[in-house]
């Protein structure tokens, strides 16, 4: 009797129920044995039983179990499941679902909820779901927290709606370096270089300090406004002056901005001297802009590092092939093209090889 005095108390229920599901050798099964025994189960305790679904990874039993439930669900039964459905990715939609369920059930959602949200509304590429989001928050004055206004600014900036990301960023009162990291990436990842530069250099001035995110921003953002010495520039100051560290990632971007501009051979020394390993984006970059520029020398030995580091990747030795096709060499065009049919490499769905006597372009 004593035993099922302390079942009854739902702070004891739930630990026991979680406890069975962490067990070595136990199994959420076992936890559900427990749980279909207990009496006078609340919110606290279903919780704790959606819990050990989704962290078994059984995302189905914990949304079963959500809808099961013979009380009114509390905001962190809603969350846990919308949570491990976004992290899931198979049913994306079934996130936003929830979302609008539990607000149909007088359910009212949380930061939490709204976090684990945003990223499955940009995922959808959900503008109007985005604006839900966004609408709730505003509502319920959720904007102090700059985790939510930087979700909600990549999300805006995917789904195409610069207005939107601008709206929410000035909406944020204390904007951290991820806050403007978000907003200068989605004017870059637009093609807007000079708004993104120009957001960047107010960042200095609110004494920001940059991170890596911020550093692809600002090259990204050169890249798109045509503007190699200051990509140049900004490359210098933000690793010896602001200390950012940088990667592959940040030397391919460095590298694609000096190939947009026809600076091939300064894009070459980069690719030569950068102390990292250099990667396939980096060479892909340099090829891209040979072919732009029909240079043919550094195409090939651009050409020939990808074909050792991705030796399956078919687009490199089709980009090589257009090279010469631009610059009217058919025959190297037409080498090129066999080598990938000895290598059995065919070139991506929606693209084909077409020879004329005056052209071997792949259209």
């Amino acid at each position: 009797r004593k035993c099922r005095g302390l079942l009854s108390n739902p702070f004891v229920a739930s630990a026991l129920v979680v406890s069975y599901g962490a067990c070595a050798g136990s199994s959420p099964e076992s936890a559900r044995r427990l749980f279909d025994e207990l009496p006078g189960r609340t919110a606290v305790v279903w919780s704790a039983m959606i819990s050990v679904y989704v962290r078994s990874g059984d995302v189905a039993a914990a949304a079963r179990a959500l809808g099961e439930m013979d009380v009114v669900p509390t905001a962190s039964c809603f969350n846990s499941v919308i949570a491990a459905v976004a992290e899931s990715g198979d049913r994306p939609a079934q996130a936003v679902e929830l979302y609008r369920r539990m607000q149909g059930m007088g359910v009212r959602p949380s930061l939490i909820t709204l976090l684990a949200l945003v990223p499955v509304c940009t995922a959808l590429g959900a503008l109007g779901s985005v604006r839900e989001v966004h609408s709730f928050a505003l509502r319920h004055d959720m904007f102090a927290s700059c985790h939510l206004g930087s979700s909600l600014i990549e999300a805006y900036g995917q789904c195409g709606s610069l207005v939107g990301a601008q709206r929410v960023f000035d909406l944020v009162d204390e904007r951290d370096v991820v806050v403007w990291s978000a907003m200068v990436s989605a004017y870059a990842f637009h093609g807007h270089g000079n708004v993104a530069m120009s957001l960047f250099r107010r960042m200095e001035l609110d004494k920001v300090r940059p991170d890596g995110i911020m550093f692809l921003g600002v090259l990204k953002a050169c890249g798109h406004a045509g503007r190699a010495d200051e990509a140049l520039k900004y490359f210098d100051v933000l690793t010896k002056t602001h200390g950012v560290e940088a990667c592959g990632d940040h030397y391919s971007c460095l590298v694609d901005v000096l190939g947009r501009a026809g600076r091939l051979h300064q894009a070459y020394d980069v690719i030569r001297t950068m102390p990292v390993r250099v990667t396939a984006k980096a060479w892909g970059a340099l090829l891209a802009a040979c072919r732009k520029y029909g240079e043919v020398g550094l195409a090939e030995v651009a050409a020939r590092a990808l074909f050792e580091i991705e030796p399956e990747n078919a687009g490199n030795f089709v980009s090589l092939a257009n090279v010469y096709s631009g610059l009217g060499m058919h025959e190297e065009a037409e080498r090129v093209r066999r080598d990938m049919e000895q290598r059995g490499l065919q070139s991506s769905p929606g693209s084909s090889w077409t020879i004329h006597r005056k052209s071997s372009e792949l259209v």
